[in-house]
């Protein structure tokens, strides 16, 4: 079975709410009707408007939605809960708070359980660096490189062309050896790994692309990514 990862540098239905491209693509992976979603909202202490601009996007899909709290009492049965899922949406917001929750639950061992049952893996910003060895995150400002859930090799940055110190903190990071080789995403693009490799590139809008990153004869190298434009491939 398939292991599907989609990490959106942004986008998605929190930053284009009357764009679904990259959360109908999401979708898509399952080859179900309607498939049964779970928000994960920890990285933004599971704000409440978050999850009902989640709710209603992906009701208006045709999904079956659902969210998941550890901030409100948890049922016995939370890991049968996520991992009845057919996709887990995980939000953005602080990165570090995240997974420091989410490990000392257990939630990380689950989730990768999950992954390998065929549930897809699906997030923005937070959601999207959290499954990388490395996180270029603003959980600390400046930005900073934090350890990440290792589900895919390498490092992850969203927000490449969304947020002005993003591309100079990347570089810096790459000469100073902070940071490991890696992606970094646009807004509105998003990095579709299958089995842990990466499958394609895709975006909402006609110029997001995805990069990819590293050193090279001591100075950071950015080298685009083909980026599939999913308007035109739908059209």
């Amino acid at each position: 079975m398939p292991q599907h990862i989609v990490a959106m540098g942004g986008g998605g239905f929190s930053m284009e709410p009357d764009n679904p491209l990259l959360d109908q693509y999401v979708l898509d992976l399952t080859g179900k009707a309607r498939p049964k979603v779970c928000f994960m909202g920890q990285a933004s202490a599971e704000s409440y408007q978050y999850q009902v601009n989640f709710f209603r996007a992906f009701t208006k899909l045709g999904a079956e939605p659902s969210s998941f709290s550890l901030f409100l009492p948890v049922s016995h049965q939370w890991q049968d809960e996520l991992l009845s899922q057919d996709v887990i949406y995980v939000g953005g917001g602080n990165t570090k708070s995240m997974l420091a929750l989410w490990k000392d639950w257990g939630v990380d061992v689950v989730l990768k359980q999950a992954l390998e049952n065929g549930t897809v893996l699906a997030g923005i910003s937070a959601g999207a660096i959290c499954w990388f060895e490395h996180c270029v995150s603003d959980s600390l400002l400046p930005l900073v490189v934090i350890p990440g859930l290792g589900f895919l090799k390498g490092s992850a940055c969203p927000h490449y062309d969304g947020e002005a110190d993003r591309r100079p903190a990347v570089h810096k990071m790459l000469e100073d050896g902070e940071l490991p080789t890696g992606i970094a995403l646009d807004d509105s693009a998003a990095a579709h790994f299958v089995d842990g490799e990466m499958h394609q590139v895709v975006s909402s809008v006609p110029d997001a692309k995805g990069y990819h990153v590293s050193l090279k004869d001591g100075k950071a190298h950015e080298m685009p990514i083909d980026t599939v434009y999913l308007g035109k491939a739908s059209a």
